[in-house]
């Protein structure tokens, strides 16, 4: 169906040769590389060095601190979201089960496993876009996804209910 959705966020296949029909690993899209997030701390390093260096020039010696503090906080607020950006969505869907695996930035991993001739995607929409999308099975939701953009959402949504509607009507024998 599709090689690739976007350039980092997600993937999808389809091989029905090996029994999986659908797969898919979801992850956060992050637009600023390791190199640029570079070239921007020295950037705002180097500026808030040198505005500092004048306030000090004029007496106001506190004020030096706090750029340094402020460049700090920048640092520390771009690695937590780095660091949030290893949480990952895997999805595997063949015509017995459909399985997720969900793990966290923290690296816990999660796993469901539900009956895809039973199971719906619950697409929820607003008038912005795609806000959520739910896999409901026996009385279960689970929510997948959330990370995404509300485009990819939307794409993502199309890719697995063909797959979904693909297990339902695949033969069971091959």
């Amino acid at each position: 169906m599709f090689s690739t959705m976007t350039q980092t966020s997600q993937n999808h296949t389809v091989d029905v040769s090996d029994g999986v029909l659908f797969t898919a690993t979801l992850s956060p899209h992050r637009s600023l590389s390791r190199r640029g997030f570079t070239i921007l701390m020295v950037l705002i390093g180097g500026v808030s060095f040198w505005v500092g260096v004048a306030f000090l020039r004029m007496g106001a010696w506190p004020v030096f601190g706090f750029f340094g503090l402020d460049v700090a906080l920048i640092y520390f607020a771009f690695r937590r979201n780095y660091a949030d950006a290893r949480a990952y969505e895997q999805i595997d869907l063949s015509r017995q089960r459909l399985h997720v695996r969900q793990v966290s930035a923290r690296g816990l991993a999660i796993e469901y496993d539900f009956n895809p001739y039973w199971t719906r995607l619950i697409v929820e929409r607003r008038s912005w876009g795609v806000a959520g999308l739910l896999l409901a099975s026996s009385g279960r939701r689970l929510a997948i996804g959330g990370f995404l953009s509300p485009d990819d959402r939307a794409s993502f949504a199309e890719a697995l209910s063909t797959a979904l509607a693909m297990a339902r009507t695949a033969p069971t024998g091959v």
